[in-house]
């Protein structure tokens, strides 16, 4: 609903959810094709000298787009990238 309501209200199309046609246009994608756009993300966990350090695929532009959309700042995704954790 949020990224239906935000392209409204910015009287914008979003473009390249669609697989086998990335330029289709919606202004009222489905909380299904929305997931998708995400499903190609890597979450890579490697553990050297007992710290864990994450790893994830840099986002596309599409996700960078729908995350502003739902209000988020990249950063929510951006920070975990890098981060060491030391297993309990």
């Amino acid at each position: 609903f949020q990224v239906r309501h935000n392209l409204e209200k910015e009287k914008e199309k979003l473009a390249g959810l669609y697989v086998g046609n990335p330029k289709r246009e919606t202004t009222r994608p489905s909380a299904e094709i929305i997931l998708a756009a995400f499903k190609e993300i890597t979450l890579l966990l490697i553990e050297v000298k007992n710290e864990i350090y994450a790893h994830l695929t840099a986002l596309s532009p599409l996700q960078k787009r729908i995350l502003a959309l739902l209000g988020f700042s990249i950063s929510i995704y951006t920070q975990l990238d890098g981060q060491s954790f030391t297993p309990e």
